[in-house]
């Protein structure tokens, strides 16, 4: 049975997600006291379903590979639901948690996630600056607003930078703004593979759903009306929220495994722009080069990366 290593367990083990998958072993590390403890008292309220051990640990730490490989610990997946995005606040903090997330993984294994969908976020911004052009305004806003939420950039600015792009983000239920960082896509595609992790997939979680939504749609079912309509679609609230995130799939190559899988190649960010990758662009993949058949191949029409809802798309 599969072992799952979750980073940044403190938003609380989902024991009935790791029970369906028929995990047999769970890792959660998080870097606080708290977080370790809470994810622990959730699987000890579920009667301990699998057996599992909590690891007060940085994951974009400097000594998490040498703490792990002295634990023995090697995992077939390892998952983040979030925070992802706070590491790309600088490079080094970035290749840190990637490098270590391989180190963790054994051939063959998946990283995978949830992470701001940037483009979306990024286009929803550019459009507003645009608006603010076209009226005539001398101030550009640096926010993003809709009815279920409000997103606020730092610093104004017409470029994507790869590192450190903050804005704050607060729904229209939360009090408080969440502190958060945009993920450039084709910069966590290149560090991934340095790290020897190779690209899958990015979907925005919009995507995601539709794709998935016999599964998904009567476990959201139980909601009520406020998530799905009759047919199982998304709401229009759902689909603006969701709409704010993407899924993420890497995979670390088996050197047994044939063909093996290779990330498609992207510009080189030193002779081109931050903001170019955002221009619209159609993926390609040599034959040579396509992942084995349990990978899904690049859709041409979702662009290189394949975020943001239909009218966004790259």
């Amino acid at each position: 049975m599969p072992k799952v290593c979750d980073l940044y367990c403190d938003g609380g083990m989902d024991t009935d997600k790791w029970c369906d998958a028929q995990v047999g072993h769970y890792i959660g590390i998080d870097a606080s006291a708290s977080g370790v403890n809470y994810a622990r008292e959730l699987w000890e309220n579920r009667r301990k379903p699998f057996t599992a051990e909590f690891i007060e640990l940085d994951p974009s730490d400097d000594g998490f590979e040498a703490q792990v490989q002295e634990k023995g610990i090697q995992a077939d997946m390892v998952c983040c639901m979030q925070h992802l995005q706070l590491c790309f606040e600088n490079e080094e903090q970035a290749k840190k948690l990637l490098n270590n997330v391989s180190s963790l993984l054994k051939p063959g294994g998946y990283f995978f996630g949830i992470t701001p969908d940037s483009s979306t976020i990024w286009t929803k911004y550019q459009k507003n600056v645009e608006a603010s052009h076209n009226k005539g305004l001398k101030t550009v806003p640096n926010s993003i607003r809709s009815e279920n939420y409000t997103i606020t950039f730092e610093v104004e600015e017409e470029k994507f930078p790869f590192f450190g792009k903050k804005y704050q983000l607060k729904f229209a239920s939360d009090a408080v703004f969440e502190n958060q960082c945009l993920v450039h896509f084709p910069t966590l595609m290149r560090l991934s593979r340095e790290a020897g992790l190779e690209y899958v997939e990015i979907q925005n979680l919009t995507e995601f759903y539709d794709d998935n939504r016999t599964q998904f749609a009567p476990m959201l079912g139980g909601y009520g009306a406020s998530f799905l309509d009759a047919r199982g679609k998304l709401v229009a609230r759902s689909y603006d929220i969701l709409g704010l995130y993407s899924a993420f799939v890497f995979q670390k190559p088996d050197p047994e495994a044939i063909p093996p899988i290779v990330t498609p190649d992207l510009p080189d960010p030193d002779k081109g722009h931050e903001e170019e990758w955002l221009q619209p662009q159609q993926a390609s993949v040599e034959d040579g080069r396509r992942s084995h058949a349990d990978v899904l191949p690049i859709d041409p029409e979702k662009g290189i990366l394949g975020p943001g809802p239909a009218d966004m798309r790259l």
